[in-house]
């Protein structure tokens, strides 16, 4: 068995919790303490935050993508594979290591993707690029820390709360999805989403994809 490998270290702003990048042969992996936050052989779910979210909004010509986390990439490139030239996506990302580790360490899992033309990375919180930015968007996929029950930055509850939502929403042109994953499930989580003005669906989905992996949520909440 190949030991695993700690590449680098990140401070998670606003907190005292720092994640850190592992490395086994050419498997990767992102730690905050003893939780595994993501694995690069792990990403059904996350793609297909992606995919459903795209499907939702097929129709519109020109959609507008905002990503909150950027991670290890499943959820963008999974977006560009499905999106057409003329979308375009914002991934807002909060710790700037993560970028970094996207175009060294990690730049062979990303390939090509954060040099798409359709693509812009921003190193901010997606809280804040959300409450700038109303009417915006066509989709708003979250990805951040493990759902509504975070682990990595108490601040991020505020995304999840009705008055976080409906910030979202706000953020949202007519018809758009706000698409959420998660860990787990959460039995309030749907009734915030319907509190803030959504129509929701949720969804359980593989980590691994093809039925495969333990079970994660994604939430399609639609602009009512």
């Amino acid at each position: 068995m190949i030991p695993w490998e700690k590449i680098d270290t990140a401070r998670i702003p606003g907190t005292e919790g720092e994640l850190r990048l592992m490395r086994r042969g050419r498997e990767f992996s992102i730690m905050l303490g003893t939780n595994e936050l993501m694995n690069s052989r792990l990403s059904g779910s996350e793609e297909a935050l992606a995919t459903l979210a795209a499907k939702r909004i097929d129709k519109v010509a020109r959609p507008h993508f905002l990503i909150g986390g950027l991670g290890m990439g499943f959820t963008l490139r999974a977006a560009l594979a499905v999106l057409g030239a003329d979308a375009r996506i914002v991934v807002a990302e909060l710790v700037p290591a993560v970028v970094a580790w996207a175009r060294g360490p990690m730049a062979e899992i990303f390939g090509d993707s954060l040099n798409d033309p359709r693509v812009r990375i921003e190193e901010a919180d997606v809280a804040d690029v959300i409450a700038r930015h109303p009417r915006s968007f066509d989709a708003i996929l979250l990805d951040v820390d493990n759902g509504p029950e975070g682990l990595t930055r108490k601040a991020n509850d505020a995304l999840y709360d009705v008055s976080g939502l409906q910030v979202a929403n706000a953020a949202l042109r007519r018809g758009g999805v706000l698409a959420v994953w998660s860990s787990g499930p959460n039995a309030r989580f749907p009734k915030s989403l319907s509190r803030a003005g959504f129509a929701v669906n949720e969804i359980a989905v593989r980590a691994a994809g093809r039925g495969r992996g333990v079970r994660h949520v994604i939430w399609l909440a639609v602009k009512e």
